[in-house]
């Protein structure tokens, strides 16, 4: 059986967390990763707050920039909220507010989780679905230098939001180079498995749309 893996940043030392998923057989990797906590595949990776951790990002507006950040270097962004005994005081209609913003506006998922413990099963139970294939392990975004024109051309597609490094090396596999890619139709972009018509429109519109005063 695969064992599964995950990279954790490695300021994200959280003991129990740690613990619970050694117990349960991940292998660790630890890396200093410049978004997110949990890096579960090349196209998930969660950001892990405590509710007073949450209530401190949204009063000094940190948050929606770290999640902006994520949004752009994974496919799959997640938030945990992890609940703590301080608890989210600015009111439940807040969390509501928030918790559908960050789901709508940015394309973040929002679990809760009960604990440290719970946040380790969740953790675990997203990075196993991930990986089942064994082709799906996660990577440090950022991180890596590109060294061919081929790497610097997965680069930049993946740059497109909701474009993953499987995704970015499918496309050019279909269309041989960026240039095919930019001047490939909504249609010929919807063949590729995995683009859907509204992502090869979202795209196509990334590559094509023409830009006036930087709008």
């Amino acid at each position: 059986m695969h064992q599964v893996k995950i990279i954790m940043d490695n300021r994200e030392r959280n003991e129990e967390i740690l613990s619970c998923l050694k117990s349960k057989g991940v292998l660790i990797e630890y890396g200093q990763m410049p978004v997110g906590d949990y890096a579960l595949s090349e196209r998930v990776c969660i950001e892990r707050k405590t509710e007073s951790d949450l209530q401190n990002s949204v009063i000094n507006s940190r948050l929606f920039d770290q999640l902006e950040r994520l949004r752009q270097s994974f496919e799959k962004p997640m938030l945990v909220i992890e609940h703590d005994s301080a608890g989210f005081n600015l009111g439940a209609n807040v969390m509501l507010g928030l918790v559908a913003s960050l789901y709508l506006d940015y394309g973040i998922q929002v679990i809760h989780s009960k604990g440290p413990a719970d946040t380790a099963d969740i953790i675990c139970a997203i990075a196993s679905r991930e990986q089942r294939a064994n082709v799906n392990e996660p990577r440090l975004v950022g991180i890596k230098r590109a060294y061919s024109d081929y790497q610097w051309q997965i680069l930049v597609l993946r740059s497109i939001p909701g474009v993953g490094e499987k995704l970015a090396r499918d496309m050019l596999k279909r269309f041989k180079s960026i240039r095919a890619i930019a001047n490939a139709n909504v249609k010929d972009l919807s063949e590729i498995e995995k683009i859907g018509k509204k992502k090869a429109q979202r795209i196509w519109e990334v590559l094509n749309k023409e830009i006036n005063n930087g709008v």
